[in-house]
């Protein structure tokens, strides 16, 4: 749809102004690290946030009497697929999309006052703790407990690829606070600083050389009471609310987009050096892929259009996260291959500095490569695709 007269939403216009907002906003160097695939610092992210903050689009879909632009689905997803066409960076989701909506719909008046300003300045940083050693995409299986001792809950436990907690503030957390009835029952939903004592965060350093994610722990860590979300017993309802939020942008085909016309602008220099039968394949090939992004974006479409009109088949969301997290490694696949003996160049250090003193090649070599390692998770985390295909089956088993 190319508009939309009862909001008064004109997608292809909104689309244009916020392509040339990135375009003349976007710092230089954080554009420069985005297209070549370098290492962002958490100030690249902040400063980028700040500056959606004072165009008023950071928290767009955020209701107006919260900060927010009310937003409907269709204009949040032109906002985020526009911001990732342009090569800007994407934007956290653990505060503004995940516990801020969380707190102006659950939250006491006082959480209101107390966390969403910081949320909407990006002054506060926030890390998601849910996954556990034992409990990744069985989140319900939880052990990280929460015992009430006076005008606190002590937490003990630990937390598993946490992604950022090394930057972050504070922690939105599930923790068990009964032991008894089903599983989903007794899990709680606490805010957790991550200042206070007791509080240990250790690195994991991942397939691409990067430290991106982390084991938290906690021993016998103190949190107030008044830090409950909603009701003790009930953070499994908000652990669902909170990950429905991501549905917009669960498929990210800006970047995919962007990702694509990387690929087609490089594939004549890779292939020049092979023979035409493997040249025939590759372009074959490279079809194929575009093909399969075109068949993204109809999906995703027809999607955000159906959530739109609060139709919901409960499945919409695996089916994207599957299809696209697929095409990511299909598509990172397909470029490494074009390196030819390049595809195993690849230093974590170099997406550091930018390959200064490196051959071209190398450089190049070293942001494909990267994609191509990160991509590997991307199956993996907001639930494994193996989870989100037991969704899927099991929604279309039930009806």
């Amino acid at each position: 749809m190319e508009g939309d007269a009862a909001s008064g939403f004109d997608e292809i216009e909104f689309r244009h102004e916020v392509s040339e907002f990135v375009c003349s906003e976007l710092a230089a160097e954080t554009k420069h690290k985005i297209e070549n695939g370098l290492y962002l610092e958490k100030s690249d992210y902040v400063g980028w946030q700040k500056l959606l903050q004072r165009r008023g689009w950071f928290a767009g879909a955020w209701p107006s009497e919260f900060g927010g632009q009310d937003w409907s689905l269709r204009k949040e997803h032109a906002f985020l697929q526009e911001c990732a066409l342009n090569a800007a960076p994407m934007i956290i989701p653990y505060g503004v999309n995940m516990v801020g909506p969380v707190l102006y719909t659950f939250g006491t008046e006082e959480q209101k006052r107390q966390y969403l300003p910081g949320i909407l300045s990006s002054d506060v940083w926030w890390c998601q703790g849910y996954s556990e050693p034992n409990a990744g995409s069985d989140l319900a299986s939880l052990s990280t407990s929460a015992v009430v001792d006076g005008d606190h809950y002590v937490v003990n436990g630990t937390k598993m690829w946490t992604t950022e907690a090394h930057w972050a503030d504070m922690m939105h957390c599930l923790v068990r606070t009964d032991r008894t009835g089903k599983k989903q029952q007794g899990i709680s939903f606490l805010l957790i600083d991550m200042r206070t004592p007791g509080i240990v965060v250790e690195p994991i350093v991942t397939l691409d050389g990067e430290h991106h994610t982390n084991q938290v722990f906690f021993d016998s860590v103190r949190v107030p009471r008044e830090n409950l979300v909603g009701v003790e017993g009930e953070g499994w309802k908000l652990a669902k609310f909170l990950l429905s939020r991501e549905r917009t942008s669960i498929a990210d085909t800006g970047s995919r987009v962007r990702l694509m016309r990387q690929i087609k602008d490089t594939f004549s220099h890779y292939v020049a050096r092979t023979s035409n039968v493997e040249r025939s394949l590759m372009r074959a090939r490279l079809a194929e892929i575009e093909a399969n992004l075109s068949a993204l974006l109809a999906v995703e479409r027809r999607y955000v259009d159906e959530w739109e009109a609060r139709r919901d088949d409960g499945i919409g969301a695996s089916v994207l996260k599957v299809r696209s997290t697929e095409l990511l490694q299909q598509m990172t696949e397909f470029w490494q291959e074009l390196l030819g003996l390049y595809g195993a160049c690849y230093d974590a250090a170099s997406r550091r500095d930018g390959g200064l003193g490196a051959a071209e090649p190398w450089r190049q070599a070293a942001a494909i490569n990267y994609g191509y390692l990160y991509g590997r998770c991307w199956s993996i985390f907001g639930g494994s695709n193996e989870i989100q295909r037991n969704i899927i089956a099991g929604a279309l088993l039930r009806r």
